[in-house]
């Protein structure tokens, strides 16, 4: 467990706040969970509470380590944050643009290389970046483009997936 000890003070607006969260059942579970933490270690409560940080960890079923982040990122960074987490900083760049998408579905209608039978989704990246559609592209992205536009090249049938029985006479 870490050294510092972060002290929070709760303003009766950010107090009745949290309770709403905690009494309604329309939120997250971590979310309900982080007021709940967050009420427990208030120092300045109305009825201050004496509960060491391990105590609301038991009772809530949760790690000590959890109870200290939640009291960090409220001191830090404040209620929202300490409620919600913080959100993501990545930013993706899609490889899959339209065009892209025409290119690949045409290549899976096309006919296979010699010595296959049909495309597989490596055959259809490599093919992709051969063709210099794209630099490069992992054959998850194109399973996932396929599956997006319903060309699936291992698909039998073009709608339904009912089999078509015909009967002997």
């Amino acid at each position: 467990m870490p050294k510092i000890k972060y002290r929070l003070s709760l303003t009766p607006e950010e107090r009745e706040q949290l309770e709403g969260i905690a009494a309604k059942g329309k939120h997250s579970s971590q979310k309900v969970l982080n007021a709940l933490i967050l009420l427990n270690c208030d120092e300045d409560a109305p009825k201050p509470r004496r509960l060491r940080e391990q105590d609301i960890a038991d009772v809530l079923h949760v790690s000590a380590m959890k109870i200290h982040r939640v009291k960090q990122r409220f001191v830090d960074e404040g209620l929202e944050v300490a409620l919600g987490g913080r959100k993501g900083q990545r930013a993706y760049e899609r490889k899959a643009d339209g065009e892209f998408e025409a290119h690949l579905v045409a290549l899976s209608c096309s006919n296979p290389p010699p010595g296959h039978v049909r495309w597989s989704l490596r055959l259809l990246a490599d093919k992709a970046v051969e063709l210099k559609y794209v630099d490069s592209i992992s054959y998850e992205t194109v399973r996932r483009v396929l599956k997006k536009t319903n060309s699936s090249p291992g698909k039998r049938t073009g709608g339904s997936s009912r089999r078509r029985e015909t009967a002997i006479l």
